[in-house]
């Protein structure tokens, strides 16, 4: 069999595993094992099982042993137990209690505060699913107790949820520059102009929606104490103190992005033990958190991994590539055909199963077309914040339905979502058109 049709047939499965609910590590993993295995056992023109077994175990272990050993890896676990601890520590929180103090006489000042809230989570634990079930829990029933819209108050922190992808730390930018052996510190930089370009757009969406429907944020006109918001801010000292570890120190040269997560990790668990906010049943809470995670991450990665041994042997990346630059695509029809695949994908699959199953299709032929790989990474992350809040399966949602107690309707919060979406939409495009909105700080300070 043409070795190019056996690696589109072996997709094909994939993909309908993916469609049937099989957990992706074990799609990815399982059926380019199994097609490995036939590629060797056919490559001769027959069918020899006895030889290809010995190539496709090596090929497999090898493939997973790279991963498993790969230095840039070890910052998965070390960022997630940073934002776990944080997170028990309530650390993570205080700074939305600073920006709700600070911003309570604005129109829609605590849903400012809860995108803000959602913002420094997201600086400190790199996850957005994470980000919109603890968020959530927090900042939904205030909103909901206070009289907000409900499609205003669960929309806000779904989408707000979103920016743990593209504000440094990230694992999926982490993940993307495993696979695409590109600097991780120079992704986290690059991603920090259009985090703060998206937070500020999901900001303008509620000004605006609050100055046409004031009913739906009614205001806060609970009394100001005096010295409340300096308190407040004081609060926020550790969140400050751990983004300044890993975005200053980055920024400074002081050290990698693997030792900053080191640091911080280390950091967040000394400042937890002398406030007396972090006790040994929430530190071995979030090591079991942690673990669970990574492990997680892990899998699909390893299973990753296999795939894209599968995609080198069968030819599958050149052969679309050709396919593409064969018919002289555009620059701008090109984007539009990735947002296209990301959107669909998104509608069945997390953010790093999309990731995973993509980027060997995708970046031969972004390089091919002589584009920026760390600015395509900012695309690529920004296309996966909106598949976390693109119906019918934006995870975020969910996420945000399952924690809010009262409940509300999925649909309801879509329909909120409808309105962050055009803007992200929006902060795509202008991602796109203006590269040095990603690559200014990657090339002036690195």
């Amino acid at each position: 069999m043409d070795p190019l049709l056996l690696g589109f047939i072996g997709f094909a499965c994939t993909m309908l595993l993916l469609v049937l609910r099989v957990p992706i590590a074990f799609s990815l993993a399982g059926v380019s094992s199994i097609f490995i295995f036939l590629f060797f056992a056919m490559r001769h023109g027959g069918f020899d099982l006895t030889s290809a077994l010995a190539p496709t175990l090596t090929m497999v272990a090898s493939n997973t042993f790279d991963l498993v050993h790969s230095y840039d890896l070890s910052m998965i676990p070390l960022f997630v137990l940073l934002g776990h601890v944080a997170y028990h520590t309530g650390i993570t929180t205080d700074i939305y209690h600073a920006a709700r103090v600070w911003l309570k006489s604005l129109p829609g000042g605590v849903a400012m505060a809860s995108v803000f809230g959602c913002g420094g989570f997201s600086a400190i634990t790199g996850s957005s699913i994470a980000c919109a079930s603890a968020m959530g829990k927090i900042c939904v029933p205030e909103m909901l107790r206070m009289g907000y819209d409900k499609r205003l108050a669960t929309s806000t922190v779904a989408a707000g949820g979103t920016l743990g992808s593209l504000i440094p730390p990230s694992v999926l930018f982490i993940v993307y520059g495993i696979f695409t052996e590109m600097s991780v510190s120079k992704l986290f930089m690059a991603g920090v102009i259009p985090g703060i370009l998206s937070l500020t757009g999901f900001l303008v969406v509620i000004y605006l929606w609050v100055k046409r429907y004031p009913q739906a944020a009614p205001a806060d006109n609970s009394l100001t104490i005096k010295g409340e918001r300096r308190k407040a801010a004081i609060r926020c000292w550790p969140a400050v103190l751990l983004f300044i570890i890993i975005i200053g120190g980055i920024y400074g040269g002081f050290f990698t992005a693997t030792e900053a997560a080191a640091i911080s990790a280390v950091t967040v668990v000394i400042i937890g033990w002398l406030q007396k906010r972090l006790n040994w049943q929430q530190f071995i809470q979030s090591i079991k958190e942690t673990c669970t995670q990574t492990t997680s991450i892990f899998f699909i990665a390893a299973g990753a991994k296999i795939f894209v041994g599968l995609v080198a042997l069968t030819g599958m990346a050149p052969a679309l590539v050709g396919l593409v630059e064969g018919a002289e695509v555009s620059f701008w029809m090109l984007m539009l055909m990735v947002a296209g695949v990301y959107i669909l994908l998104g509608m069945f699959l997390d953010p790093l199963g999309i990731m995973v199953l993509t980027l060997p299709f995708l970046i031969p032929m972004i390089d091919g077309y002589g584009l920026d790989l760390i600015w395509f990474g900012v695309v690529v992350i920004k296309l996966l914040e909106i598949s976390l809040i693109t119906p019918p399966v934006g995870l975020n949602v969910f996420v945000i339905a399952s924690v809010t107690k009262p409940s509300v309707a999925v649909y309801d919060i879509f329909m909120g979502v409808a309105r962050f979406l055009v803007m992200d939409v929006m902060v795509l495009i202008v991602i796109i058109a203006f590269p040095i909105l990603s690559l200014l700080l990657p090339r002036v300070l690195m």
